[in-house]
């Protein structure tokens, strides 16, 4: 008997759109579940070393949610590189700018820290919208 082993060809084909409605989602609670499906955990096939992992596409960013106190207390912070060149930003400040960078930061946060978590993250596409461009790829809407 031989076991089953995905190889790097046909890994590409095979994988599958979805849609993700972020309307009244919790932004931790959505992130965990998206980073499941870009790194293939949900595939009966998962290899930890290898990218199983399906495309995903998240809508109505703008409208995910935090819970608590934390969309007045948390911070995204960033140094330019300069001296003196932290800059901070609340999630109010962050949701008027750029809403669709709340969601990715949370799931790239919960992907691997290495060059197949950098691949896993690259299958992500976030619209602040529920207008998207990847119709053409046929997703199909997943219920969180």
């Amino acid at each position: 008997m031989s076991t089953y082993f995905p190889s790097g060809k046909e890994l590409a084909d095979n994988r599958k759109w979805f849609v993700v409605d972020a309307t009244g989602k919790t932004v931790g609670r959505l992130a965990t579940e998206v980073a499941r499906i870009l790194s293939g955990k949900n595939n009966p096939a998962w290899t930890p070393f290898m990218d199983m992992g399906d495309h995903c596409v998240i809508v109505n960013a703008r409208h995910a949610k935090f819970t608590g106190s934390k969309e007045e207390q948390k911070l995204y912070r960033h140094h330019t590189l300069f001296p003196g060149g932290l800059r901070e930003f609340s999630v109010k400040e962050m949701r008027e700018k750029h809403p669709e960078r709340i969601v990715e930061l949370a799931v790239k946060g919960m992907l691997p820290k290495s060059k197949l978590g950098k691949a896993m993250a690259k299958k992500l596409r976030v619209y602040a919208d529920s207008d998207h461009r990847h119709a053409a790829q046929k997703p199909e809407a997943v219920e969180l």
